[in-house]
């Protein structure tokens, strides 16, 4: 059972999609609020669940990466049956999903917020799964929120599943092969108080992208999920003028 408020969404709109895809542990509602900006803005809209997500943490050690980029391809294919093109955007686990997917299909354009490029050095990675036997859970790092009344209702996984962090990995391995052949519009975002992914993330990503047109925005007031954050109007604004200077339309159609 999905957990609520958690579910995914979907607002019907105009003939441009945006498909928006929450991070690692998370859940669609990461994504809501942008989701009923670009809503209101008349883009048609979904907002999807990854494999795994939103129900229970159990659930997670069922998954492999490619499955979670399933759930991408599923929900660009909805999309798709109803607008004409497709902007796939996506938070911290989201982007690296939307990067890897959007080498493989032919998307109008990327978005990437909070996203990592690698994981932090740690020196039990290399005995991963191993330690994944042992140690089926590991605490989450402390939270960087800077909007305590989004934190409050905040919904994700208490802990990160072992096993799930072994397929992380190897989707960051996938990501950083498949950023050279980007080759669509892409516009990375990043706070430069995130704790959780360090802005050098961002950078790194950045300069591996192979699309020619490429853009870097940091924003100031914001922890990792910016789009829940104080500066998320103008990581908003950000994406519908991409949207725009992309299509080139001045307004959605």
């Amino acid at each position: 059972m999905i957990i609520p408020t958690a579910e995914p969404f979907f607002f019907p709109g105009n003939k441009t999609g945006c498909l928006l895809v929450h991070g690692f542990t998370g859940t669609p509602k990461e994504m809501r609020w942008m989701g009923e900006y670009l809503g209101n803005l008349g883009y048609t809209v979904l907002g999807v669940r990854l494999a795994g997500h939103a129900t229970k943490p159990e659930d997670m050690l069922r998954m492999q990466w490619q499955d979670w980029i399933a759930s991408v391809e599923d929900g660009y294919h909805l999309l798709k049956d109803c607008v004409d093109q497709v902007f796939v955007i996506g938070l911290s686990m989201g982007g690296i999903l939307s990067l890897v997917f959007s080498s493989q299909q032919p998307v109008s354009g990327v978005v990437s917020m909070s996203t990592p490029y690698a994981l932090p050095d740690d020196p039990r990675l290399p005995y991963i799964r191993i330690l994944s036997l042992l140690i089926p859970k590991t605490k989450k790092g402390p939270a960087d929120w800077h909007n305590p009344e989004a934190a409050k209702d905040h919904i994700d996984y208490p802990y990160n599943p072992t096993k799930a962090i072994i397929q992380l990995r190897d989707l960051l391995i996938a990501m950083r092969a498949a950023l050279p052949k980007v080759c669509v519009p892409a516009l990375v975002i990043h706070s430069r108080q995130d704790t959780g992914v360090p802005s050098h993330n961002a950078e790194q990503i950045l300069a591996a992208l192979g699309s020619q047109e490429k853009q870097l925005i940091w924003v100031e007031d914001s922890g990792h999920v910016i789009p829940r954050e104080p500066d998320r109007f103008v990581v908003f604004k950000a994406v519908d003028d991409f949207i725009k200077r992309t299509t080139g339309n001045d307004q959605p159609q």
